[in-house]
């Protein structure tokens, strides 16, 4: 492929603030030397258009030149999360280097995808572009835009972000270090509403549920920043009762449903919809395509559809006809909104009867003692499945059979957990979604 110089097609460029880190403001003319030297020292070390070249990426100044400096050169870059184990890394380096990919491929993501077995994603810089557009019509962006690198560029959301802001001539300010306490210390450095976008007031950030979740815990009571004027949650089931704790607390909430297989966003509501039609991740964005089958799976195309998955093993991404089929369970209100109800893998069946994971969750988050949930379904040589749950209890506060007397006020005797996980933090991957394979294996013991 020829070379996509993402920083050529920026709405911004000499003096305009293209990122910020400890106060310090680098201009798109800096950020471009920056890539330019970055770019030179690759050729030394040999690298050359058309190479795939894996990379691990943080949500740091270092991995957003790496990856502009691998465009500029014409490679193919292949960020991966910082949290992959070494013998992850090498299946992931294996599996891209050694799969045939699309002529038009200008990044790969390696993600776990709808089947949960871990594969590589293909994306076209057409399908960022899109993305990136459809974004900025949906959610009123622009170049005054200040994003937090709240996510790593191996996540389709922390790439889009960095895309975004590029394209649309913004800014993204870089926490000081990975995680959640540092994305707050950032937001309490902000500066209130009358400061410019030249001292690095953040206006945007881009959220799965479970930081969303810590930052509201380190921010207790206390107001968002009055800069502030969007927090995208998506990537995973956000929580009701999660999305409401925020809205009153004053943040302006948008929730979004995307895939990285959609290159990021399918379907958002911009905060003012999040706040008046709660749950609702509202409407497709400009561009794409929504439908809901017969047995009410959700299947997306258009322009930011990925090109394929990479890998021996990798499989259609598409069917004939160009729909995506998300793996998700939803429905389509009369006016065009989408509601996503569950996922398809995550339907349990025990002694006949279905059960919606998604559901009890939900009853398990609404009492008062419980932080976090995950259910899963165990093999049982009587039910077939019996419905697991690994909670995270508030410690010196909880108690298993007041919370069993509370499900059974709301679930059917079927829906109620018989097995039980209650210490230790639920697990997750490097993306911040929960690890339901590696909450079976711990239930299942």
């Amino acid at each position: 492929m020829s070379a996509v110089d993402v920083l050529a097609r920026s709405g911004a460029k000499g003096r305009a603030p293209a990122l910020v880190r400890r106060g310090l403001v680098s201009s798109y003319a800096e950020l471009n030397d920056r890539v330019d030297a970055r770019r030179d020292a690759l050729f030394a070390e040999g690298r050359s258009s058309g190479e795939v070249v894996p990379f691990v990426a943080e949500p740091s100044v270092a991995s957003v030149v790496e990856l502009l400096a691998l465009w500029r050169v014409g490679a193919i870059p292949v960020p991966l999360h910082a949290r992959l184990t070494e013998s992850e890394r090498v299946a992931a380096k294996g599996a891209v280097e050694l799969g045939t990919l699309p002529s038009e491929t200008f990044v790969v993501l390696w993600t776990s995808g709808t089947s949960g077995r871990p594969r590589g994603v293909a994306l076209s810089f057409a399908n960022l572009e899109a993305s990136a557009r459809a974004a900025r019509d949906r959610l009123g962006l622009g170049s005054s835009d200040v994003w937090v690198a709240s996510l790593s560029p191996a996540h389709v959301g922390g790439l889009a972000l960095v895309v975004r802001s590029i394209l649309l001539g913004g800014a993204l300010v870089v926490p000081d270090e990975p995680g959640i306490e540092a994305i707050a210390d950032l937001l309490d450095r902000a500066p209130g509403s009358d400061a410019t976008r030249h001292r690095g007031a953040p206006t945007h950030l881009s959220l799965v549920p479970t930081q969303l979740m810590r930052l509201l815990d380190a921010y207790g009571e206390q107001a968002p920043p009055s800069s502030l004027r969007c927090v995208l949650v998506g990537g995973a089931h956000a929580p009701a009762a999660l999305v409401q704790r925020a809205i009153d607390r004053g943040w302006p909430i948008a929730l979004t449903y995307g895939a990285t297989e959609m290159s990021s966003q399918i379907a958002t509501a911009p905060p003012e919809l999040t706040r008046s039609v709660p749950g609702t991740v509202g409407p497709p964005l400009p561009g794409v395509d929504l439908r809901v089958d017969a047995a009410g799976e959700i299947a997306a195309r258009g322009a930011t559809r990925a090109l394929g998955y990479v890998g021996p093993d990798a499989g259609p991404l598409a069917d004939e006809d160009g729909w995506y089929r998300t793996g998700d369970l939803g429905r389509i209100d009369a006016e065009g909104r989408l509601w996503v109800t569950g996922r398809r893998i995550d339907r349990i069946v025990t002694g006949g009867v279905t059960v919606d994971a998604v559901e009890v969750e939900e009853a398990l988050r609404a009492h008062p003692t419980v932080i976090d949930a995950c259910v899963v379904g165990i093999p049982d040589e009587e039910w077939g499945e019996r419905v697991g749950a690994w909670v995270e209890p508030v410690v010196g506060e909880f108690d298993l059979e007041e919370l069993e007397r509370h499900l059974r006020e709301t679930l059917s005797p079927a829906k109620l957990p018989r097995t039980w996980q209650l210490d230790g933090e639920i697990p997750r991957n490097p993306n911040g979604k929960v690890d339901r394979a590696a909450v079976r294996r711990v239930l299942d013991r």
